[in-house]
């Protein structure tokens, strides 16, 4: 494994950040393919062993439960300094709004829920899931500063936004003395590279690391077409980010399919060398063994410039979909477009 700094932060990452959504009580989300503790443990214990010391999840994912199964095998298999947790809190809610809780008592309570799921004194990294259109930047960017300023959290993230809220963001942080976002988690992979717009010029320039989700898009940058899984089956909204540039996106699939048997690696591996010329850390989900070991395995893998231009060349313009979809609308005034109450968000 290899690892490196996270941005403008002290924190040291492997390259591979462990996506913690598959873990969790199912019956307590919306995800019938999560994992229950035992195998969630396994997962996380192999990552461990293979160098992986980074791992994100959030209080969104199965209810919680997510959280409380890292929290448990973090604790037993690994000693707290040595890893980078991370977890994310979301809006308020509109029966929070109504009952006049502020945006900095709001994050306060989100946190101290997610540490006592993670049964933890802080987290390493704290991120902003989803833009609060309902909220003033200033009481999120507050709130945050003071629960770092507590010992909470020591650095904070942000996930699902605009180049322009994060720029804006950090603008009012610095301006008011308070803790800057070091890291972004958005939409990045192979076949769905819209990031590369304005969020990675912004990123390169102020060194804000960016750790992006979906980075294998699903599973369908890791298995040939045709192939198919529980979670390609059951992933309602992978399919509604993915489905209606399938006959596109196939041409760069086959591509990453034809390099890896000409490198005799895995679609994965392929995938995720690619994704770690451009980025910091991908947020890479695993429900099995073998999902942690291409990941890691990813990390040694060099492909050449030509390579690199082979598989980018095929690439068309994607329309946003999912959380960024509705991060349009309500940008342009539709401020009632989540439901902010207990929402899963991929990230």
């Amino acid at each position: 494994m290899k690892y490196t700094k996270l941005g403008n932060s002290e924190l040291n990452v492997s390259r591979i950040c462990m996506g913690c959504m598959g873990f969790g009580d199912a019956k307590n989300g919306q995800h019938s393919w999560t994992l229950d503790e035992e195998h969630s443990r396994e997962i996380i214990k192999h990552g461990l062993e293979l160098g992986i010391n980074f791992f994100d999840t959030a209080i969104s994912y199965q209810s919680g439960t997510s959280e409380q199964y890292v929290g448990r095998a973090l604790k037993d298999f690994a000693e707290r300094d040595n890893v980078v947790v991370a977890t994310k809190f979301l809006p308020r809610t509109p029966e929070e709004i109504a009952a006049g809780v502020t945006g900095q008592q709001h994050i306060e309570q989100m946190i101290n829920t997610s540490l006592k799921n993670l049964g933890m004194d802080y987290v390493d990294l704290y991120i902003y899931h989803m833009w609060d259109y309902e909220t003033p930047l200033y009481d999120i960017m507050d709130g945050l500063n003071r629960i770092v300023k507590a010992g909470k959290a020591r650095y904070i993230g942000i996930s699902n936004c605009f180049a322009y809220q994060l720029a804006r963001a950090n603008a009012l942080a610095e301006k008011e003395g308070f803790a800057k976002f070091v890291s972004v988690q958005g939409h990045y992979n192979l076949i769905f590279r819209e990031e590369e717009r304005e969020m990675a010029k912004l990123c390169a320039e102020d060194n804000i690391a960016m750790t992006p989700y979906s980075a294998l898009a699903g599973g369908r940058l890791s298995k040939h077409p045709g192939e198919t899984s529980k979670r390609l089956q059951e992933d309602d909204y992978a399919r509604l980010k993915y489905d209606s540039t399938a006959e596109q996106d196939e041409i760069i699939i086959r591509r990453v399919a034809k390099l890896a048997d000409r490198r005799g690696v895995t679609m994965t591996e392929i995938s995720l060398a690619w994704l770690l010329t451009k980025v910091t850390a991908p947020v890479v989900g695993a429900t099995k063994r073998h999902h942690v070991e291409g990941a890691a395995s990813a990390v040694d893998l060099a492909l050449t410039e030509e390579e690199i231009s082979w598989l980018e060349e095929a690439y068309v313009p994607h329309r946003l979909v999912g959380v960024m979809a509705q991060n349009t609308r309500a940008a342009a005034g539709d401020k009632h477009v989540w439901s902010t109450g207990n929402q899963e968000i991929e990230a």
